[in-house]
């Protein structure tokens, strides 16, 4: 797989790389290009009805974006703002765009991550190519004072108030090469102009004087959800049922979410690593020991819940910042509603 190109840097990959660079090369003229453009005004920026913070990064991949929106969904309701999430809504095939989500809402329409935001919280979710589109919707729908772009931060079509970049402290920037070559949409010197980064899981990056603002997050797993049920349970009493379990992840870094499992104390007796975004079947829930219990994400959870398996548990996880950090985010969101 590519990404082992990306994220390893073995001598042997050395031929791969070299047929790659003229892609890469290509992929760095037409997006800078582009990027000027809006910055001289060849292409719109439009803006939207209400101020937008764009939750994005400068690579491909899952890190950790979707806790972070939920954790700013939740400040905003603390704070007694209404605030809407627009996404691109990758893998889904609305029957129009935009398209705002409802109960009836499944991820082969909308994508798997704005079905998760959608039935966690309830705020008012729109999917689609336009995001302006989408987030004129929810402002003049669902009255929305705030908008959360999950994703998005090459979209410069879109005017944003606001942008905070995550990430992956385990992966970082991987060969820090653009893409085909490495997993970068943006160089690292794009850090210097964003608002916030948060970095998942570890600390903060070294970057020039001038760079923004950095805090820490880490993700706190909850108790067990049964797929079927809804129900929950704690880890202890789950394992004092089963300790060796299956365990599934078709994310960004799968063997992060493996990772998690076992320092909660369980035994992996299998693990199936899946593409991003991946459209599960029936088999992938199929394991060698099918009495064990099969572990998943959330985000995986919102896709195999058709499949109907009597014993699949997901273990959601949460957002966690410092005081301060926190703090720093409230004021993010403060400050956008006051500018309006």
């Amino acid at each position: 797989m590519i990404e082992h190109v990306w994220y390893q840097k073995p001598w042997y990959r050395l031929p791969v790389m070299l047929l790659l660079a003229p892609l890469t090369l290509l992929f760095w003229l037409v997006s800078s290009c582009r990027r000027l453009a809006f910055r001289f005004g060849l292409l719109e920026a439009h803006k939207t009805l209400a101020p937008v913070i764009v939750v994005g990064n400068i690579g491909v991949g899952g890190n950790g974006k979707t806790p972070t929106v939920l954790a700013l969904i939740s400040l905003c309701e603390k704070l007694n703002i209404k605030v809407g999430v627009i996404s691109r809504g990758y893998g889904g095939k609305a029957p129009h765009y935009p398209f705002r989500l409802n109960a009836d809402t499944t991820p082969d329409i909308a994508g798997d991550e704005p079905v998760l935001i959608y039935q966690r919280t309830g705020v008012p979710v729109a999917v689609g190519p336009d995001r302006v589109a989408c987030a004129n919707l929810l402002t003049e729908q669902a009255n929305c004072q705030l908008i959360i772009s999950d994703d998005g931060l090459q979209h410069y079509r879109m005017q944003r108030a606001s942008e905070i970049v995550v990430i992956d402290s385990k992966r970082r920037f991987g060969n820090g090469y653009l893409m085909p070559m490495g997993p970068l949409r943006e160089l690292p010197k794009r850090l210097q102009q964003v608002d916030l980064i948060i970095n998942n899981g570890g600390h903060a990056l070294t970057l020039t004087d001038d760079a923004a603002k950095q805090v820490e997050m880490t993700l706190a797993p909850g108790a067990l959800v049964h797929l079927k049920s809804n129900g929950e349970m704690d880890h202890d009493s789950f394992q004092q049922k089963h300790i060796q379990v299956n365990a599934l992840a078709g994310i960004g870094d799968p063997q992060r979410f493996f990772d998690t499992l076992q320092a909660l104390g369980f035994e992996l007796v299998e693990c199936k690593s899946l593409p991003d975004h991946h459209e599960f079947s029936a088999q992938d829930m199929a394991f060698t020991h099918p009495a064990l219990p099969v572990l998943m994400t959330e985000k995986d959870a919102v896709k195999c819940k058709q499949f109907n398996h009597d014993n699949a548990w997901y273990l959601p996880v949460d957002a966690c910042f410092s005081a301060s950090d926190r703090g720093e985010l409230t004021r993010i969101i403060t400050r956008n509603i006051e500018e309006k």
